[in-house]
């Protein structure tokens, strides 16, 4: 079936695009790249003829939070429309673990509004949220960074790898809409200090990451329950310390 990955281009998309291929799917990568802008309307209804499914993995270029927003909510609304007017069976997104509780941040009340918007616009969907991804661990380190200390908050952590969610994502794509959400994080759970210093020991970086309570999760407070999922989510198979075998680069 013809499939068209929203943010096609990206680390989830590139990676989607190239699994649903190899799944024998029709597939087109839509971003701003290839002339397809989500947020503009440009070339998205073109793109959209014939398709069955539409996987929406794109990510705002601006973390500002009226940006942000703006992002989501413009986006969502000509996306639902493109989908009506080109008969889209399957709409799947992608959000993040633990977006109802982290409203103190823009960020994550973007991602509220867009999956409001989805549950509302009348076409079939199904929404995966995952936690954090292991690529965003090496931003997460640098975030609490002071000095030679990094001062992260105390809480638990659930991180995933990047090909864990495309292929979760590529499963939910194949399947019947479940006009629902459903969670997929990694296999280890563990103080976010604990990957972020095994992240630090694998690059050689001499700095130490520290538990502090008054830390914040790029400005947000945070405790076990804000990022990590909640019971029977999908679990990726591949843990923290493999990937970083792995990882040749700091990421």
């Amino acid at each position: 079936m013809k499939i068209v990955v929203i943010g096609g281009t990206g680390l989830i998309g590139t990676q989607l695009c190239s699994l649903l291929r190899q799944r024998g799917h029709d597939v087109l990568p839509a971003s701003p790249r290839t002339g397809v802008n989500a947020m503009t309307g440009e070339g998205l209804q073109v793109a959209l003829q014939g398709a069955e499914v539409v996987v929406d993995v794109a990510n705002s270029p601006s973390f500002e939070d009226a940006a942000v927003l703006e992002f989501f909510e413009q986006s969502g609304r000509n996306l639902s429309a493109a989908e009506k007017a080109t008969g889209v069976k399957h709409h799947v997104a992608l959000s993040v673990v633990g977006t109802e509780r982290m409203l103190a941040s823009g960020y994550f009340r973007a991602k509220m509004a867009q999956e409001k918007l989805i549950e509302d616009a009348g076409v079939p969907y199904s929404i995966l949220r995952a936690t954090q991804f292991f690529e965003f661990i090496g931003a997460i380190a640098h975030s609490g960074a002071e000095g030679n200390v990094i001062r992260l908050p105390a809480a638990e952590f659930q991180p995933i790898a990047s090909a864990d969610v495309v292929a979760a994502l590529a499963n939910v794509a194949e399947q019947e809409p479940s006009n629902r959400m459903t969670e997929v994080a990694g296999p280890d759970r563990l103080p976010m200090v604990a990957f972020i210093n095994a992240y630090l020991q694998h690059n050689e970086d001499p700095r130490e990451a520290i538990a502090d309570d008054k830390a914040t999760y790029f400005g947000a407070p945070i405790d076990d329950r804000s990022l990590t999922p909640g019971d029977n989510p999908l679990v990726g198979s591949i843990h923290f310390t493999d990937w970083l075998k792995n990882a040749s680069a700091p990421r």
